[in-house]
């Protein structure tokens, strides 16, 4: 008879694999995996009773941005509870070219402040992927796999200036991220929209993607425009990604903005055929209409040009605010977003530390409320915040987001911001609305296949080959859930509220959540993503 740590019986198996549900008992020995046919004798420490329930692996969020939840604070507890109570098991983090590392010690004062403004603070910047590691702590429930950002590469090495980076430093960069990739960073991301990303141009990014290839390591990225100009966008992510013999990751894929509604027919369709000419190209989504982000992010790249400091300075001056107003209805070459696309009534505060009554208000409302204009107003509550607030904005379309959701290259993500005030309800519902909205109740996907995308494929893609699959040997992260109850609870007014229908999730063999309730186990822990190809320096 085995004998086991951890026994879940008389469920339904889903693999991973995008094949149908099957009846097995699955095990957890040491830590790993052990299948049996239905009913075998086992005798195991903990018993979970899984009859009418399925068993899946665990689920992996492909773009967080949770790189500064460690820690022993009630606050950070309650935001690292989200994800676990939908069954995330493993979160990839540094998306969007925003890591806190690798900052060298001589340049972390004007990084950690591009960090403040992005994940709130207290904001830390570390010189190391392991130095990253080691600072989590026993913290974590769940797993942490960490991307490189870019936009980090370029303010420790370039700062936020607005031109190109000379070849020096474009070398230096290309070290960081070599360095950093050895010691198992899980890839490159790039944040094109974002200062100082903006500011490179495609060369510099096809260098650094080189590296990534090198390893064997995805070039991840945030489009350089996500709304009227996302087609020329894709086509230069594509481009580098050609270039550089890199697989491509396209973040969040969206077509935002009234005048890119639909653009999802194309994009998808130019995805499907570039993967068809031999490139590596897949994508990821939530399943929301409205997206998150900086407040600043919504104003010209100009105004953060020359750092968080600058940007606080310059929206004191009345000159400024002029300039804000004209280019956001002239616009500025290579340069949109939904307030020029849209209005201040789509731009909702999430997060306001000091501010805390104007969360769950749009920018429109609050600006008449104080008989000021819109612009006046965030600039206002920018200085107020030392650049330090999150928004949300609603500028996309339920086809366009049911359409990549379908797409068999699209993956699950939450792109989880994770801050208080009133975050976007990704962070805590993306999973779980998925499995119960567009599953069972829209039937836009078949149970295996959205589980599929949000297990094997992300594995697979990122590197993470002991995961993603309920098979022998693999690692005993799982997740059990009813799947005609499972079902998102966070709303746009209650975005921490939990999901309905996960009974059991389980990471490296331990019960990290039973009937709903957190226990006390933490066994989470950074992973460190293995080269897939030995690394050729000197090939760039």
């Amino acid at each position: 008879m085995a004998r086991l740590d951890l026994l879940i019986t008389s469920g339904d198996v889903l693999d991973g694999s995008g094949s149908p549900p099957r009846p097995a008992d699955v095990g957890v020995r040491a830590g790993r995996l052990v299948l049996l046919p239905p009913g075998s004798p086992a005798a195991a420490t903990e018993i979970v009773d899984a009859t009418g329930l399925v068993v899946t692996p665990g689920f992996i969020d492909v773009h967080t941005h949770s790189d500064l939840l460690a820690g022993d604070d009630e606050r950070r507890e309650v935001l690292r509870r989200a994800p676990l109570l939908q069954g995330v098991t493993t979160e990839i983090c540094g998306n969007c070219g925003i890591s806190p590392f690798p900052v060298p010690p001589d340049r972390a004062g004007p990084v950690r402040e591009l960090i403040a403004a992005t994940f709130g603070p207290p904001a830390s910047a570390y010189p190391s992927f392991p130095e990253f590691a080691a600072a989590q702590g026993r913290s974590r429930r769940n797993h942490l796999a960490a991307l490189v950002g870019h936009g980090t590469l370029r303010a420790a090495v370039v700062g936020f200036a607005q031109r190109r980076a000379t070849p020096e430093e474009t070398r230096r960069m290309c070290d960081l991220l070599d360095e950093a990739l050895t010691a198992g960073a899980a890839g490159l991301s790039t944040g094109l929209i974002y200062s100082p990303g903006v500011n490179a141009g495609t060369d510099e990014v096809i260098a650094l993607a080189r590296v990534a290839a090198a390893h064997g390591k995805p070039y991840v990225t945030h489009l350089r425009d996500e709304m009227s100009q996302v087609e020329p966008a894709l086509e230069e992510a594509l481009e580098i990604a050609r270039a550089a013999g890199a697989a491509l990751q396209v973040s969040h894929h969206k077509t935002a903005g009234r005048r890119a509604w639909g653009a999802t027919v194309r994009t998808l369709a130019r995805l499907a055929e570039a993967r068809a000419d031999g490139l590596d190209v897949t994508c990821d989504v939530y399943p929301y209409t409205a997206g998150s982000t900086a407040l600043h992010a919504m104003l010209p790249p100009w105004l953060i040009a020359d750092g968080v400091p600058a940007m606080l300075a310059a929206v004191a001056d009345p000159a400024v605010r002029d300039r804000i107003r004209t280019d956001l209805v002239a616009g500025v070459p290579g340069w949109e977003n939904t307030v020029g696309n849209g209005g201040w009534d789509l731009i909702r505060v999430a997060s306001a530390p000091h501010h805390p009554h104007a969360q769950g208000h749009t920018v429109a409302e609050l600006a008449a409320a104080r008989g000021v204009d819109p612009v006046d107003y965030a600039c206002d509550l920018l200085a107020a915040e030392n650049g330090d607030v999150t928004i949300l904005s609603h500028s996309m379309h339920e086809d366009d987001v049911r359409r990549v959701l379908a797409s068999p290259l699209a993956m699950i993500c939450s792109d989880g911001v994770p801050k208080e005030g009133r975050p976007h309800p990704r962070w805590a519902g993306s999973f779980a609305r998925v499995l119960g909205h567009y599953v069972r109740e829209v039937r836009l996907l078949e149970l295996a296949d959205a589980v599929h995308k949000m297990t094997a494929m992300p594995a697979r893609r990122f590197g993470l080959p002991d995961r993603g699959l309920l098979a022998d040997g693999y690692a005993a992260d799982l997740v059990v859930l009813d799947p005609r109850r499972v079902a998102d609870g966070a709303t746009y007014d209650d975005p921490l509220a939990p999901p309905r229908g996960v009974r059991c999730v389980v990471v490296g063999g331990r019960v990290v959540v039973d009937g709903g309730t957190i226990t006390d186990a933490r066994p989470g822990r950074v992973l460190a993503v293995p080269d897939r190809q030995p690394a050729l320096r000197g090939r760039r």
